[in-house]
């Protein structure tokens, strides 16, 4: 037993008549990955909040290094030795890397901070861990995948035992997802375990040893990578044999209906001559390294970022978009790629999430009518397979899948013309994500027409007619998505660097 850093025996937890976690077992030993997989809502998150003391758990015990634990909170854990880089990243962002790091353990000289002591330290972390870092840097001005990198030299810094990561390459460019492998590997050679929670197959089979799957609270599996396959994790997670990753793109684009003519942005970072047409009940997909600027063009479409010059027609019209209110009133809907920050209402129900951007459909001789909303809200939830107690649920309480679900099932309301998705299907399992797959195609079928931004190659692939690549905020090439392949999605995204 002394290999074992980490175990986990009999770990249950209810919410009221909900039970989430049921009788858990987990080992983690010395020097190992262990990677964490499930479906949103089979009780990962939950899980670790236990571990952390965010919950208080209804059974079973938790060892550290062979002995007993019991965290009151999360600064115990950390102190302890027990680290966590959460997928949605929480911040001091007008403070600088050196700020985030020590925030809440300031190091003293005579009663006042040593800033030249944290200076020293925070540049010998970096240098360490081989990371190009400026400690003055204030986190607002980096990249969301820049950020993430702060946060796992952070977990480091407190000397861990044990580091949870969760989803942690869902932000990061394929450069920066080779050098976190790089990172947990010198630190697995130095005794480091770790839990890592992914929905992404290939990676889990990369960089763990061994793999665990929840399934609706209860631990299906665990077996060493070497031992099982894809397949076997798939069914593990969704109760059911997924044969194919992604449904039939059958829908059949009708005549041009959205056409973009030379657009330009105003402020930084600029897009640069941006033109395409998508037609009437297309999936037209965008692809790009992080910061070629998919998602700025996505916003300038919805009203966000303003346009310089340029034209935006839709079915023959030129439209001119000065807000968001002005790109929904043309039947315009987004989901942001940032669900917590700028998707949802983090301290409001579901209802409220579902019904606030179409209040004008539920007023009974202009009045509010919370039967019209409820109605709605159930309607959705039905819908979209969405997991909760009720509609009056906080929407902060379900799984990261199913708070997504709940966004789109809130534009899904308005029955929009075009949908702009940003990364629809960021942190979300695989079962869910093939849900999401089949309602993009049945809306295309539909006559909608969907511009989808997506990280993942397999995917913009999987689920698209033509895709367009982005290089360095302009457009390097439009492909049918029958006729190409990774390679030159890659050669185009490189065109302009």
């Amino acid at each position: 037993m002394d290999d074992v850093v980490l175990e986990i025996k009999n770990l249950s937890k209810s919410f009221a008549k909900n039970r989430v976690l049921n009788g858990i077992n987990l080992t983690v030993k010395k020097g190992t990955v262990m990677g964490l997989m499930g479906e949103n809502g089979a009780g990962k998150s939950t899980m670790m909040k236990c571990l952390f003391g965010i919950y208080a758990k209804d059974e079973g015990q938790i060892f550290l290094q062979n002995k007993p634990v019991n965290f009151k909170d999360p600064k115990v854990a950390l102190e302890s030795g027990v680290a966590m880089v959460h997928q949605e990243l929480n911040q001091c962002l007008d403070r600088t890397v050196t700020d985030n790091l020590f925030l809440g353990r300031y190091p003293l000289k005579f009663g006042i901070i040593d800033e030249a002591r944290m200076l020293k330290e925070c540049n010998n972390l970096f240098a360490s861990l081989k990371m190009n870092v400026n400690p003055s840097t204030v986190m607002r001005t980096m990249s969301v995948s820049q950020r993430q990198m702060v946060e796992i030299a952070k977990a480091v810094s407190y000397d861990a035992k044990i580091i949870v990561l969760d989803e942690p390459t869902s932000s990061l460019t394929e450069p920066e997802v080779r050098k976190l492998f790089s990172i947990v590997k010198n630190l697995k050679e130095n005794g480091v375990s770790f839990v890592y929670i992914s929905h992404k197959m290939d990676e889990v089979f990369e960089v763990c040893d061994e793999v665990s799957v929840l399934r609706d609270g209860n631990m299906v599996l665990t077996k060493s990578v070497d031992d099982t396959n894809m397949n076997e994790l798939i069914s593990a997670m969704v109760g059911r044999s997924l044969d194919k990753r992604f449904p039939e793109v059958d829908n059949i684009p009708g005549d041009d209906y959205l056409e973009i003519r030379n657009l330009n942005t105003k402020f930084e970072p600029l897009l640069k001559d941006i033109s395409f047409t998508v037609k009437k009940g297309e999936i037209f997909g965008l692809y790009g390294l992080v910061g070629a600027g998919r998602s700025e063009l996505l916003e300038a479409l919805f009203g966000i970022r303003t346009i310089a010059s340029g034209e935006i027609i839709l079915d023959g019209k030129k439209l001119r978009f000065n807000s968001s209110k002005d790109a929904m009133s043309y039947n315009f809907a987004l989901v942001t790629e940032e669900r917590k920050r700028n998707g949802m209402f983090g301290k409001d129900t579901i209802l409220f999430n579902t019904t606030i951007t179409n209040l004008e459909s539920y007023k009974t001789h202009g009045i509010l009518s919370n039967q019209k909303m409820r109605k709605a809200a159930e309607r959705e939830v039905n819908i979209m397979n969405t997991k909760c107690v009720s509609v009056d649920e906080n929407i902060t309480a379900l799984s990261g899948g199913n708070q997504q679900k709940v966004i789109i099932g809130k534009w899904m309301e308005r029955e929009p013309s075009v949908f702009l998705m940003d990364e629809p299907t960021r942190g979300i399992d695989v079962g869910a994500k093939y849900e999401i797959y089949q309602l993009i195609i049945k809306m295309a079928k539909e006559g909608k027409t969907i511009i989808v931004v997506s990280s993942e190659m397999p995917e913009i692939l999987g689920i698209t007619n033509r895709i367009a690549v982005m290089s360095n905020h302009r457009l390097a090439g439009i492909v049918n998505t029958k006729e190409t392949d990774q390679e030159a999605l890659l050669r185009l995204s490189a065109k302009y660097l």
